[in-house]
């Protein structure tokens, strides 16, 4: 499933889970619907866009509505999801959970989502697999958690602007927050979290964040608001987000 489209793939999940729910095989479904083992096969693992006509007879087969086999998440969708983007330091996690818990919605941290996917962690990814891989579980992460509903508040992993997919992906479907900070800031956040990785071997680490945030400034950018969070305490950064909110016309408004 390398280049799968990702709603492809969210609609080959749904529909193997309903005919695993509807307690069917793979041939007693494609019997039922009037299809190919094949097609059925090809349509659950992804590859396959499937005609209406198919569609139809596949949510027939499994004794459900078609908009229920459908209900996919729009692709220029964003209902009331807030997504925080930046690098890694920022301060994603910690002004995610403040807003979380201020609009009494869930907070979803796509890395965490990308590591149950994976049933990996972030490093073993990497380490067993390479970037290209990760890339490929993040996009399918971002669609589920797309899947869930349209009120939340998700954390983004540092290099999503990285994957022109996963990135084009949040844009269309999240209202977009660049969380931004001084290089020296997001270097000591990270220290304070007790991770040395930032360091090791690397003594020419500062030089090098400075070049990647430079980097990927322009990216960041296109994100619908930033707010800085140099020398600001979570309340004034997260009353800032808020405000940004009130100014969208209604979304997620507290």
């Amino acid at each position: 499933m390398t280049d799968a489209n990702p709603l492809l793939t969210l609609f080959a999940r749904r529909l193997r889970a309903a005919r695993q729910g509807a307690g069917l095989s793979v041939t007693e479904l494609a019997e039922r619907a009037g299809l190919s083992r094949r097609t059925l096969t090809e349509a659950e693992a992804g590859r396959a866009n499937p005609s209406l006509i198919k569609l139809a007879a596949l949510a027939s087969g499994l004794g459900v509505p078609l908009p229920d086999l459908l209900d996919l998440p729009a692709a220029g969708r964003r209902g009331e999801r807030l997504a925080l983007v930046g690098l890694r330091g920022a301060g994603k996690s910690t002004v995610g959970r403040a807003l979380a818990r201020a609009l009494e919605v869930p907070l979803v941290e796509l890395d965490a989502c990308v590591e149950e996917l994976a049933g990996l962690t972030l490093a073993e990814i990497f380490d067993l697999h390479g970037e290209r891989r990760f890339r490929e579980l993040e996009a399918e992460a971002l669609e589920e958690v797309l899947g869930r509903g349209e009120r939340m508040v998700l954390a983004t992993g540092g290099s999503i602007v990285a994957s022109p997919r996963a990135f084009g992906r949040l844009l269309a479907t999240c209202h977009t927050v660049w969380l931004r900070a001084r290089p020296q800031e997001h270097f000591q956040r990270v220290l304070d979290q007790g991770d040395r990785r930032p360091m090791r071997h690397r003594p020419r680490a500062m030089e090098e964040l400075c070049a990647l945030l430079a980097a990927r400034e322009p990216l960041y950018g296109r994100c619908d608001h930033e707010v800085d969070t140099s020398d600001r305490t979570v309340e004034e950064v997260t009353d800032e987000v808020r405000s940004r909110i009130a100014a969208w016309g209604g979304a997620l408004a507290p």
